[in-house]
């Protein structure tokens, strides 16, 4: 699943969350968008979880900063 985090600006504890989210999935990919404050992340995890993640590393954002874009998944690699 692929998920925007808007922000406001503040510093974002980028190797905080990313050590927490590869630990809970290998797989993740995130990066913060050059042009908007908003943070990119794709992870097999659901919104709840995502959300705890990181306000355990120190991202202050409510459950309504977090939106989940709809899958682009075409089924093709059966993952």
């Amino acid at each position: 699943m692929e998920f925007h985090v808007q922000l406001s600006p503040r510093t974002v504890p980028l190797e905080a969350i990313e050590e927490r989210l590869l630990a809970q999935d290998p797989a993740a990919l995130l990066d913060m968008d050059p042009l908007n404050p908003i943070l990119r992340i794709a992870t097999l995890l659901e919104s709840p979880a995502l959300h705890a993640l990181l306000c355990d590393a120190g991202l202050t954002v409510s459950r309504a900063d977090i939106r989940q874009l709809p899958s682009i998944c075409c089924g093709g690699c059966s993952g």
